[in-house]
């Protein structure tokens, strides 16, 4: 009788919001005799009698989970397809395609948990599986797709993969959509999961494919503001055009010392600068000028309130969406050259092998010399002559001596490369460029990175306990099981990888510079960056692995980036002893910032990749039947991915346009092996394609062997 008990009890706890009639739950129990079948009834009785699970009308029976198994939180979806449930007290449930309901990424929901311990799933530490019952909040309300017409009927396509069910559209509500259309929808009733859901279409955005209609789609759908509420707007104009003498009064005036910018060519917001001199004992005396946004930017000002929940610029390939608006980001703020300008200055005296003897942080208003691309500052830098060649030689020297210190503690330097878009009038891709990491990149970089270190162990010197709140940028160390796999896949090229002992980043150190150079570099490269943890906000200083710094903050783009502002303003803060209350607020206050902070930082990069991808698509559409070489980036089952040499651009080559052979799976090895040849097409094998299709409603790209690869 225990063992029906028992049964009956896991049965139930897979299938916690159905019912079951008991010769139901016979046949799934494989009871087929009578006289099993008569104890199974009696079990089911005991154990309704005993609260141990729920008798229904209709002689049905269901599971009883116990309290601890009832659960609330909201649902993240995963590109893969399964549901992550994150409780509200950080715990995740794993949540299978089938047990999702009616459930839409982003809502809160009741989960139930399965009677059994699950399996470890796809995302490392996540071992308890449930189902979700009920959905408490549906948080969205609009979801963006393609319009899609079969003989019947009208349905939606979601743009994100994290929304895993077309919207069904009834002809009514279409209000003037066509097939093809690229549109904004509101799910309008969900309550059968069997059943797709129904929606009406709300806002016709163009044809879909169109760059312009597809980037405009990207902002709306990771729900990236592009316009100023009125009241920001105004409180922008607000502010007189010149720096009153009275807040110049009070500022360390260095107007006269020569202070430079160094950007991106098509750059309008110039939020650092930089200056040297150096002392009697020759040690470098550098100077790191921030745009001061705080000024501008006050606590509880619309504009702070607008920054805030923006949390970040974002950068999409035809143009950047501010985090202020532009009479600040590209005008007051910005260190533009011969213009007076209000910055906060980090002053560091720093020997000739890396190390900050001495430093200050100063309110200062500035005024730059010149402002200068990088392409400039590395054109004088090769040539040993140029307009301020002193002042951009001495920086050189001192970004050598901060490199060799930082790789010398441990510091990863990944090299991962990125591409770039030249634009024609339409904002069409004409042209894609591979990022070149210059010596004028590190000279600016090196700086950014000793002024973000400074700033934060400025907070914790010389102090056990009570650090006053603040907020870091902390980096975790990969996980074993993350290293295990990128160790096995590099040995796929021939290296290895260490990841035992106490030298972990120099073991991946070693592995990056090993592969550099080679044709597999970037592809590595980009594996091992994917095996890390995401750097994140915190309130805790938990140090910055891939820096190897124990203390780092952001402190240098106050413009775009929401936390450098804060810094700016803690900083400012700090000069005065703060009261015990206020030392609470600000405490509570640094854990919500880090966490939005987090999260919008996450949104943007995602949407900069889609656009990103929507400009790949666009280029590779005048590139059908071209040729180009590549290299296998990615093995699955039903096919390769090849990632193209010069450009960067990946695309798929599917097993059902392999026509030279039948080719088998070896997934041990990342391999595809042709039945009749014998060929091997592996991962990171170089390969020659050519373009079959492209699909610019999903972003897709295939290709096909090349005549010289067949």
């Amino acid at each position: 009788m225990e063992e029906i008990k028992k049964n009956i009890l896991e049965f139930l706890g897979k299938y916690p919001s159905q019912s079951f009639k008991s010769r139901h739950l016979a046949r799934r129990l494989h009871v087929t005799e009578e006289k099993a079948y008569h104890k199974l009834r009696e079990a089911l009785h005991e154990l309704a009698n005993n609260d141990k699970i729920r008798r229904l009308k209709g002689k049905r029976y269901s599971y009883k989970p116990d309290d601890d198994q009832h659960k609330q939180g909201v649902l993240q979806m995963t590109r893969q397809g399964y549901g992550l449930v994150i409780l509200d007290s950080d715990e995740e449930i794993f949540v299978a395609p089938q047990n999702l309901g009616t459930a839409l990424d982003g809502d809160r929901v009741h989960v139930v948990l399965f009677a059994r311990p699950a399996r470890k799933h796809q995302r490392e530490g996540v071992e308890t599986e449930g189902e979700i019952v009920k959905v408490l909040e549906r948080t969205k309300r609009e979801i963006i797709g393609v319009l899609k017409k079969t003989k019947n009927f009208y349905f939606v396509q979601p743009d994100s993969r994290r929304i895993p069910r077309d919207i069904y559209i009834p002809r009514a509500q279409l209000h003037g959509a066509s097939d093809n259309d690229k549109v904004v929808v509101s799910i309008d009733e969900w309550t059968d999961p069997l059943l797709n859901p129904e929606g009406s279409v709300k806002e016709i955005l163009g044809n879909a494919g169109n760059v312009s209609v597809e980037l405009r789609a990207i902002a709306m759908q990771y729900k990236i503001q592009v316009e100023f509420p009125a009241a920001v707007i105004d409180e922008t104009e607000s502010f007189p055009d010149a720096l009153p003498k009275k807040e110049m009064k009070h500022r360390l005036d260095i107007r006269k010392q020569t202070v430079i910018t160094i950007d991106p060519e098509d750059a309008k917001d110039f939020d650092d600068a930089l200056s040297l001199d150096y002392d009697e004992d020759g040690n470098y005396m550098l100077g790191v000028h921030i745009a001061d946004v705080s000024y501008y930017v006050r606590e509880g000002s619309e504009l702070d309130r607008e920054a805030y929940k923006r949390g970040t610029s974002v950068y999409l390939v035809d143009g950047v969406i501010p985090m202020l608006p532009e009479r600040l980001s590209n005008n007051l703020c910005s260190l533009r050259p011969n213009v007076v300008r209000p910055a906060y200055s980090i002053f560091m005296t720093i020997s000739k092998r890396g190390v900050v003897k001495d430093y200050a942080i100063r309110e200062t208003v500035i005024k730059s010399a010149r402002r200068f691309t990088y392409e400039e500052v590395q054109a004088i830098l090769d040539k040993g002559k140029g307009e301020h060649y002193e002042l951009i030689s001495g920086l050189h020297s001192l970004m050598q001596s901060l490199l060799k210190k930082r790789v010398r503690e441990g510091s990863i330097e990944f090299s991962s490369t990125e591409v770039k878009f030249r634009l024609d009038e339409d904002n069409k891709p004409t042209e894609i460029i591979k990022k070149q990491q210059l010596d004028a990149h590190r000279l600016v970089e090196e700086c950014m990175l000793v002024a973000n270190r400074t700033v934060a162990r400025h907070i914790s010197r010389g102090k056990k306990k009570n650090i006053l709140p603040f907020l870091y940028r902390v980096h975790a160390a990969p996980s074993r099981d993350k290293l295990t796999e990128l160790a096995a896949f590099v040995s796929k090229f021939g290296y290895t990888f260490h990841m035992d002992g106490a030298g972990l980043s120099k073991s991946l150190q070693k592995l990056i510079e090993s592969v550099r150079g080679n044709a597999e570099e970037n592809l590595i490269n980009e594996v091992a960056l994917r095996s890390m943890m995401k750097a994140v906000y915190s309130e805790k200083n938990d140090g910055h692995f891939g820096l190897s710094f124990q203390h780092y903050s952001h402190f240098t783009s106050p413009i775009r980036r929401y936390p450098d502002l804060i810094i700016h303003r803690l900083l400012k803060e700090y000069e005065e002893p703060i009261t015990q209350g206020r030392w609470n607020i600000l405490a509570e206050k640094m854990k919500t910032i880090a966490l939005h902070s987090s999260a919008m930082e996450q949104r943007a990069v995602e949407a900069e990749r889609a656009s990103v991808k929507v400009m790949q698509v666009e280029y590779m559409q005048r590139h059908v039947g071209d040729e180009f070489e590549g290299i296998i980036s990615g093995v699955i089952n039903y096919g390769i991915f090849v990632e193209l040499n010069d450009i960067l651009v990946e695309g798929m080559i599917h097993v059902r346009n392999m026509d030279d052979d039948y080719y088998e799976y070896d997934q041990k090895n990342y391999t595809l092996i042709g039945r009749r040849t014998g060929r091997r097409l592996r991962l990171g094998d170089s390969i020659s394609v050519k373009v079959l299709s492209v699909n610019p409603e999903k972003r897709e790209i295939d290709f096909i062997f090349s005549d010289n690869q067949k």
